[in-house]
């Protein structure tokens, strides 16, 4: 199973609110990433949204009451506090989460939250007046202290036809709350680990500039992947269309020359560097200030070399680590020995772009790890988050035993 939560089990439980009909569309974002959903529902949350929905979306029938008339059910409640490995209340109203917070659980969903070992998360929605209220503002400080996790209200239109913050948070935000939940750990909580990554854009004039095919996607992995595990993260991004989750410091830079400048600012704050970026090896000696125009003779384009940052980044690192990433055609493990030696390099990942599946713009990559001493580790083709998780198991667990 693919996506970013393979086979996790979330039941999600949705309270009477407006934004009843976004938990449709949270539904469907957690099963294409993976997931299994069951749903449950508050006796005014079928008010905005039928069951039928949830169970036509699902899969799964809706479970709405504590007592039901026509069946025999024995202790439902605690079954599905057991199966889930997320509860993720959304949209969580002041309602709900006042009960919660008070001990109270009158109904199939509070009873479910009050029996449940797994994590559980709240998306709360409501007008902004009661979203400031202060009895709601303690309450949900109050179960904070206790473990229950929180996912950020929005700003914006509110169904009152006010503006304020009150609003139910993205799909992705909310994504991005369930997979800290299930897969956040601490094993890195005591790193700093800075990561470069997507292309950059060296321009001929306003309207032109070189570039390469990098998406970035190798790059966005292992920052998401060192987050999940506790790190502190920043990422150094060229221009790419990929998002990047809650919680990542990222600094947008378009240039060789300002990905090189960010990096060199910001290295001395930590203990490790991926550079999985594809910076420019060249850059026009001069950029027009108009547009070139086309002519019938040739154009000629005069570039000198960028800096080369990973060198720099690798002399100046001291008892930090650095990772280099290198794309090569041809004699791939001797230009990356020489690399790693040249540049001053604890690890380098080889991988060819002409192989399928790896490389640029997909999901998925083959590599080849290389490490200072000169082991040679091929991996198999998998997704680029694999990647990411094994590489940062390999490079600190072997920190951790002072290599």
């Amino acid at each position: 199973m693919s996506g970013l939560l393979p086979q996790i089990r979330i039941l999600l439980g949705v309270t009477g609110s407006i934004a009843a009909y976004k938990a449709c569309e949270v539904l469907r974002l957690l099963q294409r990433e993976g997931a299994e959903v069951r749903v449950m529902m508050t006796a005014s949350a079928q008010w905005f949204v039928t069951p039928l929905t949830f169970e036509t979306l699902s899969g799964n029938e809706v479970m709405t009451d504590l007592f039901p008339r026509h069946r025999v059910v024995k202790t439902e409640h605690v079954h599905v506090s057991e199966w889930a490995q997320c509860v993720l209340i959304c949209p969580a109203t002041f309602n709900c989460i006042g009960k919660v917070a008070s001990g109270i659980a009158d109904d199939f969903v509070t009873t479910v939250i009050s029996a449940s070992r797994a994590p559980v998360i709240f998306a709360p929605a409501m007008d902004f007046q009661m979203a400031d209220n202060p009895i709601f503002v303690r309450q949900c400080e109050y179960l904070k202290s206790l473990g229950y996790r929180f996912v950020p209200f929005e700003e914006g239109h509110l169904a009152s036809g006010l503006e304020g913050k009150g609003r139910l948070a993205s799909p992705q935000r909310i994504l991005d709350a369930v997979r800290l939940a299930v897969f956040g750990k601490n094993t890195l909580q005591d790193h700093q680990i800075l990561v470069t990554a997507g292309p950059t854009r060296e321009f001929l004039d306003p309207v032109r500039y070189l570039t390469n095919r990098s998406s970035g996607k190798m790059g966005y992995a292992i920052a998401e992947q060192a987050f999940l595990r506790g790190a502190k993260v920043t990422l150094i991004t060229g221009p790419t269309s990929l998002r990047v989750m809650d919680g990542i410091r990222v600094i947008p830079v378009t240039s060789a020359h300002e990905m090189a400048e960010a990096v060199f600012r910001e290295w001395p704050q930590h203990d490790a560097l991926f550079m999985t970026a594809a910076v420019a090896d060249f850059t026009p000696k001069t950029i027009s200030s108009q547009k070139i125009k086309k002519t019938n003779g040739p154009l000629t384009l005069e570039l000198q070399n960028t800096v080369d940052i990973l060198q720099k980044a690798g002399e100046s690192k001291g008892k930090r680590v650095v990772i280099g990433f290198t794309v090569e055609t041809e004699n791939g493990v001797e230009r990356a020995l020489q690399k790693l030696k040249e540049k001053h390099l604890d690890w380098i990942c080889l991988n060819n772009p002409t192989e399928p599946g790896a490389g640029f713009e997909v999901d998925t990559n083959k590599i080849t790890v290389i490490d200072k001493k000169g082991q040679i580790m091929e991996w198999p083709l998998l997704s680029k988050y694999e990647i990411a998780g094994r590489l940062l198991d390999l490079i600190f667990s072997g920190r951790a035993h002072g290599e």
